[in-house]
Formats: structure tokens, sequence, C-alpha cells
């Protein structure tokens, strides 16, 4: 069964778009734990960071690097933390996140935006890539 990004990447599911190649896919993350919280995804799908070939792995890290870059330029942050962990989707995924504090890395607090946010945001750093 095709995984929720999967979904995302045939047009299934929509989402807010960041950037996209023909092998990566880059989307704001709907429940974040900072305004910017990207994430970034191979379009193959593979459940496991170090189960991807070194190929799609390299080109994965370069991908989210761009990302990074683009998400520094329109949000106000002290630096853009990176995590990968994998549990709550089978579907190699890199977290882009905007820190201010120790705890935007912590996966405990959330934050809200609108609709309108996100796609203004997604907009912006879409033009910064």
């Amino acid at each position: 069964m095709p995984s929720i990004f999967t979904k995302i990447i045939n047009g299934e599911i929509p989402c807010y778009k960041v950037a996209e190649t023909d092998d990566y896919l880059a989307f704001l993350d709907i429940n974040p734990n900072s305004k910017g919280h990207t994430l970034c995804i191979p379009k193959k799908e593979v459940d496991k960071i170090f189960d991807l070939d070194e190929t799609t792995y390299n080109g994965l890290m370069s991908f989210s690097r761009k990302v990074a870059k683009a998400i520094e330029k329109v949000v106000p942050c002290k630096r853009i933390g990176i995590s990968v962990i994998g549990l709550e989707v089978p579907h190699v995924h890199v977290h882009l996140i905007p820190l201010h504090s120790m705890d935007d890395a912590r996966f405990v607090s959330k934050v809200s935006l609108s609709g309108d946010e996100f796609l203004e945001l997604a907009k912006k750093i879409s033009e910064q890539v």
C-alpha cells in the first residue's frame, strides 16, 4: 500500500509544495514544529534512509541543502535544523526545521498556520530555491 507521501507525489493528496525535481519533492509540514518546517522526500518510496542507494541518498541531502538555504532566506531563525527519524511515515523524509531554540527540534510543541499562511510561505520559499 502506498505511503501518504507517495499519494502526495502522485497528486492524490494536496500539499504546500516548496520545491520539486524529477527525483525529489519538498513540501511544508502541515503539523509544523515552527513556521517553515519542511519535509524533503525522494520520490522513490523507501522506508529507511540508509536503505536508499548511495546516489539517491546523496541527491536527497543535496536537494535538502538547497531547500534549507531557501528557507533561511524567508524565515527568520537562528539556523535550520535537520532531523531524520522516519517512524511516523514509512517513506524516507528529512525534516528541515527553522530553529529559534532547542524546543523547536523536540517534536513536542507545534505551531498553527492558516491555509493562506501555508500558501504564502510555500510560495516565498519556492521562489528562493
